[in-house]
């Protein structure tokens, strides 16, 4: 890496949910600047009026922070390249328009919608890619006043010089060629003084000095426009390096049929940002061993363009599942009780919760943490410490609670439960040995009807977890309902 601070960004535009996606991007320009010591610049590109909203920028933002990505510049913190808000940057677009159409390099094009379909359908019959013909690019100025005249409003197009290599070479993918015939004269400037997309950003790229533009590989497609909107600015370019899709499972591109899609639905369903930011690392880049959990100090370490891939990523929620039942595993069960709460009130087992439930709660999560893969699954395992009409999971469950020894596997148990003082884990582990030991029965023979007995099920969290958490009152409760089912 060059002496030359490295500077990049990550520039959403706030029209809808914080995609996936957007999270990557935003997260490899991170661990890059991180990595060299550099800046990360966040600018919101909103230049699109009517999809842009203050809703969907503070989520993104929201989202970012929850992510620990941190920018060093940008909305919300000062910087010497501001503004960072492209609507609020209308004036600087402006300057440079003129000095584009003073310089001879763009136009003003007064092409009807009609018309530019009328010649796009025309060189489609003739098997030609469509591309703008150029026919405004030599008014004088006495036709376009006739066509302001006429109420035509004019749009600004670059002029795209003929028979121009355009050549890069990009961090991910090696050298890529483009050739200026197959570009055409492009928009800069919409009808209503906006600039649009590939404008702006050369634009704001520039003054900002960004030295890196790292961004997912549909954009592969505008660099050559940026390019020679570069040169014809005098602006030095950028290195460029476009990162693979994202694609599900069907090697289709990643859509709301394979699941939950923007940051905020994982962050409601209980996945812990840890989680997130290690999958979404593995997502196109790879590690140099066979490690799969990562800390964000330790992708930061490790992480570096060339071992990103080329070809696209797969979105296997299985392995992101795996990666944050790893870090539910290790969470504090405070932190999981409270992501867990709103997914139990939504399912009925809560109204609200008083101190007293709450440290309840805390201990029936630390128990089930190892079973769950994110905090709203709790709702497909917390059943059996709130309903106490136990039915049978399988007839397999029912048919083992006709064994021979359950008479007496269950008068023991209730027996020896009532005489119990303190009911807590090592005092019920003890109690349960106690039976083994009195009825010369192994483990299963005495274990596995209690918890049926209990729970209506074959598996599950230990007994000495949850008899205690159920209570005594309860259990033998149970244990009379289930028997007089068989």
């Amino acid at each position: 890496m060059s002496q030359q601070e490295l500077r990049v960004r990550f520039a959403p535009s706030p029209t809808g949910p914080f995609h996936i996606g957007g999270a990557r991007s935003a997260l490899f320009n991170w661990l890059l600047a991180k990595k060299y010591g550099g800046k990360l610049v966040l600018r919101i590109e909103d230049t699109d009026r009517e999809r842009s909203s203050k809703e969907s920028e503070e989520n993104i933002k929201e989202a970012l922070k929850w992510l620990g990505i941190t920018w060093d510049e940008g909305v919300d913190v000062e910087g010497p390249y501001g503004p960072y808000r492209q609507t609020e940057r209308l004036d600087i677009y402006r300057r440079y328009t003129k000095q584009l159409l003073d310089d001879g390099k763009a136009y003003n094009c007064y092409c009807t919608e009609e018309e530019l379909e009328t010649e796009r359908q025309a060189q489609m019959a003739k098997g030609e890619t469509p591309c703008y013909s150029g026919r405004c690019r030599h008014l004088t100025d006495a036709d376009q006043d006739r066509l302001t005249a006429e109420g035509r409003t004019s749009v600004v197009r670059f002029e795209v010089p003929r028979n121009k290599p355009i050549v890069f070479t990009d961090l991910v993918r090696g050298t890529v060629s483009f050739d200026s015939n197959g570009v055409g004269d492009f928009v800069i400037v919409k009808s209503d003084g906006i600039p649009v997309y590939n404008y702006a950003v050369v634009i704001d790229d520039a003054l900002m000095h960004i030295t890196h533009v790292i961004r997912a590989e549909e954009h592969l497609s505008n660099t050559p426009r940026q390019i020679l909107l570069y040169e014809a600015l005098g602006f030095g370019l950028p290195k460029f390096g476009h990162i693979s899709l994202i694609l599900g499972k069907d090697r289709t591109k990643m859509s709301k049929r394979h699941g939950a899609t923007s940051v905020e639905q994982y962050r409601k369903l209980g996945y812990l940002p840890e989680a997130i930011d290690n999958f979404l690392a593995l997502l196109g880049w790879a590690p140099g061993g066979e490690e799969e959990i990562f800390s964000l100090d330790e992708l930061v370490e490790q992480f570096s363009m060339d071992r990103v891939a080329k070809n696209p990523a797969v979105f296997d929620i299985d392995k992101l599942n795996w990666i944050n039942a790893h870090y539910t595993k290790q969470a504090d069960p405070e932190l999981i009780t409270d992501l867990a709460i709103p997914h139990l009130k939504a399912a009925g087992y809560l109204d609200e919760v008083s101190p007293e439930q709450r440290k309840w709660l805390l201990k029936v999560v630390a128990v089930l943490q190892e079973y769950i893969s994110y905090a709203a699954q709790i709702v497909d395992h917390i059943d059996i410490f709130f309903n106490d009409n136990v039915e049978f999971e399988t007839e397999e469950a029912r048919e083992i609670m006709h064994d021979a020894d359950i008479p007496n596997v269950m008068d023991a148990f209730r027996t020896k439960l009532n005489a119990m003082d303190e009911l807590d884990g090592p005092s019920v582990k003890a109690m349960l040995k106690s039976i083994i030991k009195e009825l010369k029965l192994g483990g299963k023979k005495v274990f596995m009807p209690i918890r049926i007995a209990i729970t209506g099920k074959m598996h599950g969290p230990d007994l000495d977890k949850i008899i205690p958490l159920i209570g005594r009152e309860r259990v033998l409760a149970r244990v009379d309902t289930t028997l007089s089912k068989l």
